[in-house]
């Protein structure tokens, strides 16, 4: 079931693939793309700053908020034939736009819609985790509580398998909807075929070729009372141990793997490995074992709250913040030698890291 309304012409096929996977393809044999994309006319010059957590970017050369899919549809017809690149736009939550802004089009699909079928809920990619967290109180449904404060949209969460507090968003997904970006193809993957793992998802892999329309989640009733408290009690942690007091986008680095450090350093560890959902070092201690909470680069700083966030103090640049981003990884590889992976996003003029 998908969120949007399709006119005639449709066809669709589904394929069984390796592993159990299950890919459903929707093609047009109208010409609904043609009906609007020439009068699509985007915002043009628009500061990413406003639509960043960071408060950090440039400009975009052409900016379109989509409120429905066929302004989706249109936003994308016009791409392909104007061949202008890319880039979609979450909640803004977790990346860093460059000081020279996007030479593209910046293009926010905002799908909100929410449809419940029993257990189940079909959530609009648009939806902000905490809207879809106030509707699981309303309709007594559980099994996302662990996303309590959260920041994102719910196509953010899908793509990156957003967890915390040992829940994944891959635990209670059935299926997720997208589109593709070159052929307007509609497809729908069941929980396999989205082929989540730690932070990640096809769709991340597929790296904006494909345009997450809405996922479908299998939930279980509960009261709203114990829903809530369980949220909160996330929110409350977050609160007190993240800087949510400056602008920041969250954990800049994954977590490391135990598995990563040879193994007569594990013991090392004891103390401060967590399951994230396996065994995994924070990245926040490696930080701060290396001797860098409260270092500074312009306006960011790497928080002496949580080493694993650099938040803007209120003048940060990109440059600023990258320029953190070298110096961790560098620090941490000398002293632990690992190297740790960025779990944000880094947007340049022209590409997508």
């Amino acid at each position: 079931m998908l969120l949007v309304s399709r006119p005639s012409g449709c066809g669709e096929s589904t394929h069984s693939l390796t592993n159990n996977e299950e890919v459903t393809t929707r093609s047009r044999s109208d010409g609904f793309p043609s009906l609007f994309h020439m009068s699509f006319v985007p915002q043009e010059n628009v500061s990413l700053a406003s639509f960043s957590n960071y408060k950090i970017g440039g400009p975009a050369r052409y900016f379109f908020e989509a409120q429905s899919f066929e302004e989706l549809h249109m936003a994308l017809a016009w791409a392909n034939e104007k061949k202008i690149i890319l880039f979609i736009l979450g909640g803004g939550t977790n990346l860093l736009f460059a000081d020279a802004g996007y030479d593209g089009l910046v293009l926010k699909p905002a799908l909100m819609d929410i449809k419940r079928d029993g257990s189940r809920v079909t959530v609009g990619a648009g939806v902000g985790v905490a809207s879809f967290l106030e509707f699981c109180i309303a309709q007594e449904l559980s099994g996302f509580e662990w996303a309590g404060g959260l920041p994102g949209t719910i196509g953010g969460a899908v793509r990156g398998n957003a967890g915390a507090f040992k829940g994944e968003t891959k635990d209670s997904i059935m299926a997720a909807q997208s589109i593709v970006v070159d052929s307007l193809e509609e497809r729908e993957r069941d929980n396999i075929a989205c082929r989540f793992g730690y932070r990640t998802s096809v769709f991340k892999e597929l790296n904006g070729q494909e345009i997450i329309l809405s996922a479908i989640f299998d939930l279980r009733a509960a009261s709203s009372e114990l829903i809530r408290r369980a949220i909160q009690e996330k929110i409350d942690y977050r609160i007190a141990r993240h800087p949510i007091e400056y602008p920041n986008i969250g954990s800049i680095f994954k977590n490391v793997d135990l598995m990563q450090f040879p193994e007569e350093r594990h013991a090392d560890f004891v103390d401060v490995v967590k399951h994230d959902p396996f065994p995994v070092v924070p990245t926040a201690y490696l930080i701060s074992e290396a001797g860098l909470k409260g270092m500074t680069h312009g306006g960011a700083m790497i928080s002496p709250k949580h080493p694993n966030f650099i938040v803007n103090t209120g003048s940060a640049t990109a440059e600023d913040v990258l320029a953190l981003i070298a110096l961790v990884k560098e620090s941490v590889s000398k002293k632990f030698s690992v190297l740790l992976e960025e779990e944000v996003q880094i947007v340049s003029a022209t590409s997508v890291a």
